[in-house]
């Protein structure tokens, strides 16, 4: 299976405290991977590296065979990562598709696309693009409505398909399913397998082993910052060592 991304050997210390060391892992392109671990393992740090929000004291980033570990956030997005938030990150004040407008400004490349949003005209591309995303979302009643006024879980999916316009290849979520109740979380679940079916490859923090079964294929899981073990989720259950560390000994 073609890995899309690949940590290498990737390392992170903040002062004397070694957060995440040595971490080794592949992301196959095109299918759904979790990221698994007690709190304070070291995944959002992971997901922060991957990212563009730290730099790694050690290792590298490899996305479709090229290094972007030095790369900045902003160009990272250009190439094809794109991320949500354990809280979610919209902006109350504005519509749901003013969120969506205000963050396609991820994918401009100069001036003239810089102002693209803000034109005077009625139905411009960019507007199109969020309604359409929203639609094929099954969430376009919500395009005109205050963000501050909605459900938790439409304010997620709003979220996801807020990153997902920057035409990403590689989507990370933290905890997507936090929060949400059952019917949220199977309308989350239906939006992620649409997102699959159009090729896009997630890479998942999640503490729910339910969603992580019904969503992920493939299974990494992290304890002090290191691997303990990867495989399927009924493999990664199996072993000793992530019963003991997180997943319970009764497991």
């Amino acid at each position: 299976m073609t890995a899309l991304l690949a940590i290498e050997h990737l390392s992170i210390a903040f002062g004397g405290l070694q957060v995440v060391q040595d971490l080794s892992f592949t992301v196959p392109k095109g299918r759904a991977t979790a990221l698994i671990g007690p709190n304070g393992a070291g995944k959002t740090t992971v997901f922060n590296l991957v990212s563009g929000v730290y730099s790694p004291t050690g290792g590298r980033i490899l996305l479709a065979g090229r290094d972007i570990t030095a790369l900045p956030s902003r160009q990272r997005i250009r190439h094809g990562i794109a991320r949500s938030f354990q809280n979610v990150r919209l902006m109350d004040h504005l519509s749901v598709v003013e969120n969506l407008l205000v963050g396609q400004h991820a994918t401009t490349r100069g001036l003239r696309d810089l102002l693209v949003p803000f034109r005077l005209v009625p139905n411009h591309r960019w507007r199109r693009e969020a309604i359409d995303a929203l639609a094929e979302a099954g969430l376009a009643a919500y395009a005109d409505a205050g963000v501050g006024g909605l459900p938790y879980g439409i304010r997620k999916r709003v979220d996801l398909v807020r990153a997902t316009l920057s035409g990403a290849s590689l989507l990370m979520l933290d905890e997507p399913a936090a929060g949400l109740n059952p019917t949220e979380t199977n309308a989350l679940r239906d939006h992620l397998a649409l997102l699959r079916g159009r090729g896009v490859t997630l890479l998942v923090v999640e503490h729910d082993m339910q969603f992580v079964g019904e969503v992920c294929e493939h299974v990494v899981v992290l304890d002090f910052g290191q691997k303990l073990a990867e495989g399927t989720l009924a493999q990664v259950q199996r072993d000793e060592r992530v019963r003991a560390a997180y997943l319970g000994q009764a497991a």
